[in-house]
């Protein structure tokens, strides 16, 4: 994709089981669900946000582990127990007027497929399907739950030539 296309992507839509987690499903002892996300994410998220890109996080799965973390990342928009994502997507496009250019797709698994086909830029994880990655613009070279999400948002930024500035003003350093 051109530096001008991605400079187009406003909005970001992540997965989270197999993208933002290593795809595992924990129980404890109580029957509570346990995820276990990377911290290296968080820069990926702060400097999007620090770009002005707003992130959904888009999951088929309700758990308050995911709702704890994304609180602690500022999410715009967390919706999770979603079963039809392309029409939560369409909806979301048709009600903020979003046109396909201007969102980003992360995601790693089958159910991502057609989501991802709703936006203008696809990015996966080293372990995402094949399908997933024959579709995806940009595929990580990390597996997912370990950093990928930070890796494909870092992609996104430095083609767009914003990854420096942005991390220099989240963190207050002179990378």
């Amino acid at each position: 994709m051109s530096t001008k296309q991605l400079k187009r992507i406003k909005y970001l839509i992540i997965d989270v089981d197999g993208t933002l987690t290593d795809a595992g499903i924990y129980y404890d002892e109580n029957g509570n669900e346990l995820k276990k996300f990377c911290t290296k994410d968080a820069a990926g998220f702060f400097a999007a946000h620090q770009v002005g890109i707003q992130i959904m996080i888009l999951t088929g799965r309700e758990c308050a582990a995911t709702t704890r973390r994304m609180k602690e990342m500022k999410v715009e928009y967390l919706i999770q127990n979603c079963v039809d994502k392309v029409t939560y997507i369409q909806n979301f496009m048709n009600e903020k007027n979003i046109k396909k250019e201007e969102i980003g797709y992360l995601g790693d698994d089958l159910n991502d497929l057609m989501g991802m086909s709703l936006c203008g830029f696809a990015g996966c994880p080293a372990d995402a399907c094949e399908e997933v990655k024959r579709k995806a613009d940009y595929i990580s070279e990390v597996r997912g739950g370990y950093g990928a999400v930070r890796d494909i948002i870092s992609y996104l930024l430095k083609e767009r030539g914003e990854w420096r500035k942005a991390i220099s003003k989240v963190y207050e350093i002179g990378i």
